[in-house]
Formats: C-alpha cells, sequence, structure tokens
C-alpha cells in the first residue's frame, strides 16, 4: 500500500520520531547528544521549527516540534543527514543510523499539546532509567523545571499555561509531568482512528486533511434509461422488448454503457433490467468501450451523453 503523503500544517505540532537502524544505538556519547543540540539549534534558525519538547533516548529519539513556513520534512532531512554524517565519521563506519524515514504525527495542540509534552518527558521514566523524569539528563524537563537553559529550546506556551509566574509555573508543570508516571505507553500519540497521520478528535482531522475533491453524485439509472430512449426515438418497453432487433440493442448497450461509467448502476441491473444475459451486455458494452477508446469522433459523440444526462 502506498504512504500517505505528509501533512504540513504552518504552525502545527508534531510528534516526530527517529529510530535507531534495526534498533541500534544512536547516541554513544554526552558529545554525541550535544552535537544533535546544536543541529536542532541551527534548525530552529534555519527551518523555523520550534521545539516545545524533546528526549534523547538511547536507540531512538522523539521531539515536538512546531512547523514554521518550511516544510518539516526539509528540517528533519537535514538533521538526520548531517547527523549521520557525523557519527559515521566519528565511528568509522558507513551505513543508515536512522530507521527509514521520520514518524511525525500532526497533533491537536489546544487537546494533546500538554500531554504529547508530558508524554515525552516521561520516556525515561517508562524505560525504567530514572525514576524521576528530572533526574535524566537528555530531555527538555530539566529546562522546565528551570535546572538547564538550553535558548532554542520554546518553553513559554507549555509554562504559560500553568500560571502567569515562571516559579509557579514551572512547580505546577512538575507536577503535572508526575500525575502521568503511572501511564505506561501511549497508542494515541503514534496516529488517531480516523487517519494515521494526526492525533486528534473528527473535528480536528476534518479541519487539518486536505478537502477531497469529489466527482458530481451520479445519475439514476431511470434518467439513463429516459435519456437513451429520447435518443434512440423508442420507448422504454420497445428497448426492453424480446428479440434481437438491431437498433434496440444498440440502445441496451448504450445504456449499460452510460450507467457504467457515470457509476449510476452495475451492468448485472442493467442486465436485470431488461430481462438480457448478462453476458450479451457485457459483451456490446465492451465493443462500445473499445470504440469509444479508439475513435475520437465516438468518444466525443458518447461523451455528449454523459454531458445531456448530467445537465437534464
Amino acid at each position: 500500500m502506498a504512504r500517505k503523503p505528509r501533512l504540513h500544517l504552518a504552525g502545527g505540532l508534531y510528534h516526530v520520531i527517529l529510530r535507531g537502524n534495526a534498533r541500534q544505538d544512536v547516541f554513544f556519547s554526552p558529545g554525541d547528544r550535544h552535537f544533535f543540540y546544536e543541529l536542532l539549534a541551527e534548525g530552529v534558525t534555519r527551518f523555523g521549527y520550534r521545539v516545545h519538547a524533546f528526549c534523547l533516548m538511547t536507540n531512538h529519539l522523539h521531539l515536538a516540534l512546531q512547523a514554521g513556513d518550511s516544510s518539516l520534512s526539509a528540517g528533519m532531512q537535514n538533521l538526520s543527514f548531517r547527523y549521520t554524517r557525523y557519527l559515521n565519521a566519528r565511528l568509522g563506519r558507513v551505513g543508515h543510523v536512522f530507521q527509514g524515514r521520520f514518524k511525525a504525527f500532526l497533533v491537536d495542540q489546544d487537546r494533546y499539546g500538554l500531554a504529547l509534552v508530558r508524554y515525552i518527558h516521561l520516556n525515561p521514566v517508562r524505560a525504567k532509567i530514572v525514576r524521576e523524569p528530572g533526574a535524566y539528563r537528555w530531555s527538555s524537563h530539566r529546562t522546565y523545571l528551570g535546572k538547564e537553559v538550553l535558548p532554542w529550546l520554546t518553553a513559554d506556551w507549555v509554562l504559560g499555561q500553568f500560571g502567569p509566574r515562571v516559579g509557579v509555573a514551572r512547580t505546577r508543570f512538575a507536577a503535572f509531568v508526575d500525575t502521568g508516571k503511572a501511564q505506561g505507553h501511549s497508542a494515541m500519540f503514534y496516529g488517531g482512528k480516523d487517519d494515521s497521520r494526526v492525533v486528534g478528535e473528527e473535528d480536528f482531522v476534518r479541519k487539518v486533511l486536505p478537502r477531497k475533491i469529489t466527482g458530481p453524485k451520479p445519475p439514476s439509472l431511470s434518467a439513463i434509461l429516459a435519456h437513451v430512449c429520447q435518443s434512440a426515438s423508442m420507448s422504454e418497453a420497445e428497448l426492453a422488448a424480446p428479440g434481437k432487433a438491431r437498433a434496440a440493442a444498440q440502445a441496451r448497450a448504450l445504456a449499460g454503457w452510460l450507467a457504467m461509467r457515470t457509476k449510476a448502476a452495475t451492468l448485472t441491473r442493467v442486465a436485470a433490467h431488461f430481462d438480457r444475459e448478462i453476458s450479451t451486455l457485457s459483451h456490446a458494452v465492451s465493443t462500445l468501450e473499445e470504440r469509444w477508446r479508439n475513435s475520437a469522433s465516438f468518444a466525443n459523440a458518447l461523451n455528449q451523453h454523459i454531458y445531456a444526462i448530467y445537465q437534464a
């Protein structure tokens, strides 16, 4: 199955995940993680995204990024390419560092933004690396608590949800994160049921997904039959009468072709309406279809029938 295209929403909040190739480690030293910090800082300036939260585990990482006007894909591809080049040069090896393309899930920021940041900060707790998220050195949680300064991290939006005073907001935020320590892995932050690229309720999904261009509503079979009868100058009774009259057979084939083309009805239904064998009608319709494909003038004539039906 073809992959769905990425969704780009300027100002949208994304849960981004990068995993090590074949589950191998991607960070081997503090220097590796600091270099990754430098790439994130550069990306904030160069690609215009904001980093609201991050957690660098050993063989994967999580980011909460707010996209700018530039495509998030461009920023993440640049980050993964440059980190791969750096790490391979440092370790004297070649090949992929990350597994395939990065994962990015568009998140309803109003409903789930705070929960996403908490989920990211609690990764080391769920992995039983530390008991308290503040004890893990390589996440943004320490910056939110005021224990570390990372100028490229945007903490204002999250802390602003907990009060106007920074000290109070940090205390309340820490308590909010602590309430999630008992929670395990949450599939919710890895895509929704309505669309695997989006984390949000149905109304949010409808708002952010590109609108599908739909064609006109199929006409009714009765409308097609009325048009064919008028075009062939015969009644529907004559059209359905027993026998192999050439004019009636051609009209029935036209009715079947129009029903198939406009999705008004299946050939089986048309054949049943005329009390004819499906194989006979199918053969006649196939003949029309072949002429429609191979003759421009004939195709134009048949297309005029479709136009007339939709204009009726």
